[in-house]
């Protein structure tokens, strides 16, 4: 569902009642803020994995190895166990927005968020007051938990909800949100870092306030038109439809093609995982696989998560460092705010190719300035004058990164399905997001001390490939209503060979 048009039987688009409403505003407001338990605990793990305070409780192998690795600056931070106690909470993700998948159709999207919530606020608490490496692991799996539910469902309750001429800066408040998260973990850090013993339990204690905060939003929004006419509640649907659109708006279109294309999903009920895979939905999962690949090889997930432990390995202070990891996140937020702004009105491949070609120019840099000091200077720490540009280009490289794959990556995937498989679709592109991040991060270190400036330079490789893929298969979906976003693959050159345009079949009903 969205606003803005209506697929009629002449293959155009006629309007819907109703824009911009502050009842909608409100509603995308809560469910984007779903974002804030991703960024926080994106932003905090980083920090407090190269604290003094946690490595000396938890990982004292790891103090002692940072001060014999000074003949390699790369492999200060090199344990699997510090890793995964970043990564676990990625792998629990995975599985919980599977089962997630399945249980939104029979209970919603709205309580999907709620139950997501609660679980990352009960993860938030067991980590904060851990006493032993397990109780660290079995927090983040809570955490883990929590995030898959709230993944699967966020993106889409923005995307169903939000008016189509608007929906990219709707969607895109999720990573508004996830960015927002991310910095408020980053200054939590650098004033929790000055607390000896025991300020990394504020640093993860605090995760319970965005959990709190999604418990209780969650109670006061209904859930999303088309889930409630899935759930057999087409009256609560429409006064749904209503209130969001607007007490005076004329919603009887919008709210026939909700009805007419909710029965198209019921009579291909079930196996929604599989249907996936058939000829007739190729076109979607090859779009819905590609990009969440490709995001997690952009290399930013790793720089994210990790950028205080970057900044160390390159020669800032633990203060400085988690000083460097904040102002990064002010830059994403203010490259993702402008995303907000921009993004439906230049469209989304334009975004995508602009900022893939910005990062892998900076990562190719940053690549350069290490092998450079590599080979004057061997592993030893950074020159100030050599950190200070890996600072910089990281920056630049985050700016690209959120004016357009960080935003992009949860706005496409959330709009392109049919809503017969747009809950197994998502869940698909969620799991696979999570599952190369846990990989991903619990090798980044390891990779880090063997590959060393070589590393940004195998990222820079995948961001050549990804915009070459965007320029060739990515049709645009800029405003396109989702009841007629199958009609845009039906124009596409490639495409359009797996999917009918609904034009011919309507011509053809009409003929007879």
């Amino acid at each position: 569902m969205a606003g803005g048009a209506s697929v009629v039987p002449d293959g155009g688009a006629g309007n819907y009642g109703g824009g911009v409403t502050f009842s909608v505003v409100v509603t995308c407001l809560m469910a984007a803020s779903c974002g804030l338990i991703f960024g926080y605990d994106s932003g905090v793990s980083g920090g407090v994995t190269q604290m003094d305070s946690f490595l000396s409780k938890f990982f004292p192998d790891v103090i002692a190895g940072r001060k014999s690795a000074r003949a390699d600056a790369y492999c200060k931070y090199d344990n699997q166990w510090l890793t995964a106690f970043t990564s676990s909470l990625w792998i629990a993700g995975t599985l919980s927005s599977l089962v997630a998948s399945r249980v939104t159709r029979r209970v919603g999207r709205q309580a999907i968020m709620l139950i997501g919530g609660a679980l990352f606020l009960a993860g938030s608490i067991i980590n904060a007051a851990a006493v032993n490496i397990a109780m660290l692991i079995i927090g983040r799996m809570l955490l883990g938990f929590g995030l898959g539910f709230t993944l699967q469902a966020a993106p889409v309750y923005l995307s169903e909800t939000a008016p189509a001429k608007w929906r990219g800066a709707f969607t895109s408040a999720y990573n508004a949100f996830v960015v927002i998260g991310i910095l408020s973990a980053t200054i939590t850090n650098y004033f929790t870092n000055r607390i000896p013993n025991w300020g990394w339990r504020v640093s993860l204690g605090l995760a319970a306030v965005p959990g709190a905060f999604i418990v209780l939003g969650a109670f006061f929004v209904s859930d999303t038109p088309i889930s409630l006419v899935m759930r057999g509640q087409p009256e609560r649907a429409r006064a749904a439809l209503q209130r969001i659109r607007g007490t005076d708006a004329d919603v009887d279109a919008e709210f026939k093609d909700i009805v007419r294309a909710v029965g198209v999903a019921r009579q291909n009920d079930e196996g929604a995982f599989r249907r996936l895979f058939s000829k007739e939905y190729r076109h979607y999962l090859a779009i819905g696989v590609a990009i969440p690949v490709f995001y997690e090889f952009t290399g930013m997930i790793v720089i994210s998560i990790f950028s205080p432990v970057l900044f160390r390995t390159v020669g800032f202070s633990s203060q400085r460092a988690i000083l460097g990891s904040v102002i990064n996140s002010a830059t994403n937020l203010a490259s993702t705010l402008l995303s907000s702004v921009v993004m439906d009105r230049t469209g989304r491949r334009f975004l995508f190719i602009i900022g893939g070609l910005g990062m892998m120019l900076c990562e190719v840099a940053i690549s350069w300035i290490m092998a450079d000091h590599l080979g004057k200077h061997g592993g030893v720490t950074m020159p100030r004058s050599y950190a200070t540009a890996v600072l910089v280009l990281i920056c630049m490289c985050t700016f690209s990164f959120g004016l357009s794959w960080a935003p992009l990556r949860w706005v496409v995937p959330s709009e392109i399905y049919p809503v017969e498989v747009r809950s197994a679709g998502q869940a698909m592109s969620i799991s696979i997001t999570l599952c190369i991040s846990f990989v991903e991060l619990q090798v980044f270190i390891a990779l880090l001390c063997a590959m060393k400036y070589a590393v940004f330079l195998f990222y820079a490789a995948w961001l050549l490939a990804m915009t070459i893929f965007i320029v060739v298969f990515l049709p645009e979906t800029k405003g396109v209503p989702l009841e007629a976003m199958r009609s845009v693959f039906a124009q596409h050159w490639y495409w359009r060979r797996f999917v009918k345009d609904p034009k011919d079949e309507d011509n053809q009903d009409n003929c007879l």
